[in-house]
């Protein structure tokens, strides 16, 4: 054993949530590695499209290189998780660095999208649809 101790960096954590997906986020000082459900960032994401919408607030605060990025995600599409993932990485940011926060801010990072599926009503076949009226 050597004299002096190891010092780890402590992670610092985010959670997001879009539509029914829930993203934890663990940042750590690192290189830039993104790991997603144990898979590499671009095999989990395969549209470029949720790939540039998740990691948004990194590029935004240009902490990309900064950080490796763990997330665990649960829940709903890939749309809705990579929403989450967005969600969760700002908050992560926001415990990192305080002085961030009118950037996160301005592009709507910290918001929680409230749009939900609105459930079904007793009586009608969807949400909104009603069944066929017939006058006579």
């Amino acid at each position: 054993m050597s004299d002096t101790p190891e010092i780890q960096a402590k992670p610092i954590w985010g959670t997001g949530r879009r539509k029914t997906a829930v993203a934890r986020v663990r940042l750590l000082p690192g290189s830039g590695k993104i790991v997603v459900n144990g898979r590499a960032f671009e095999n989990y994401f395969l549209l470029e499209t949720l790939r540039t919408h998740a990691i948004a607030p990194l590029v935004k605060t240009e902490a990309v290189s900064r950080f490796d990025v763990h997330v665990s995600v649960k829940g709903g599409g890939p749309t809705g998780q990579a929403g989450a993932m967005r969600h969760g990485l700002a908050r992560a940011l926001l415990a990192s660095d305080a002085n961030l926060r009118p950037a996160l801010k301005a592009e709507g990072f910290l918001t929680r999208d409230s749009r939900m599926k609105e459930r079904k009503k007793y009586g009608q076949p969807g949400a909104r649809k009603r069944f066929q009226f017939s006058k006579r």
